[in-house]
């Protein structure tokens, strides 16, 4: 029988609900994740993003899409290798980054308040070791 799978889908499920909640949010999940991800970074190549979430290429490149239409990334051949695309976010891209990344400190910290140090650092572990084993 499962453990953690099915926990850890309804999880992930509810952490997309809080992000479309946000008031003014109109930002998926996939796309509150890209957004993190390039804030973290600075830029990436597409194919950094693609092995950071391992989404189906057409999915990315939709997403990348739609957050370019809306102002908050741009695509950009690298001038090391101009096979390559790199992806940055906008002035404006970082702002929606910077909200997003906000909302979700403060709904990590409420549930992180009721859990102690010990369990975080446990439940940490069984990630880094399901994270592990999907690149296998």
């Amino acid at each position: 029988m499962l453990q953690f799978i099915p926990q850890i889908h309804r999880v992930t499920h509810r952490i997309g609900l809080h992000i479309e909640a946000r008031r003014g949010a109109r930002i998926t999940q996939g796309e509150a994740h890209i957004l993190a991800h390039l804030a973290a970074r600075g830029e990436a190549t597409i194919g950094d993003v693609h092995r950071a979430f391992a989404h189906k290429r057409s999915t990315l490149t939709s997403t990348l899409d739609r957050l370019e239409a809306r102002g908050w990334i741009v695509r950009a051949s690298d001038a090391r290798d101009r096979r390559t695309f790199l992806v940055r976010l906008t002035r404006r891209g970082r702002t929606a980054a910077a909200a997003v990344e906000r909302h979700l400190a403060a709904f990590e910290a409420a549930v992180l308040a009721r859990t102690s140090a010990r369990d975080v650092r446990a439940f940490l572990r069984v990630l880094d070791a399901f994270d592990r084993s999907g690149a296998e």
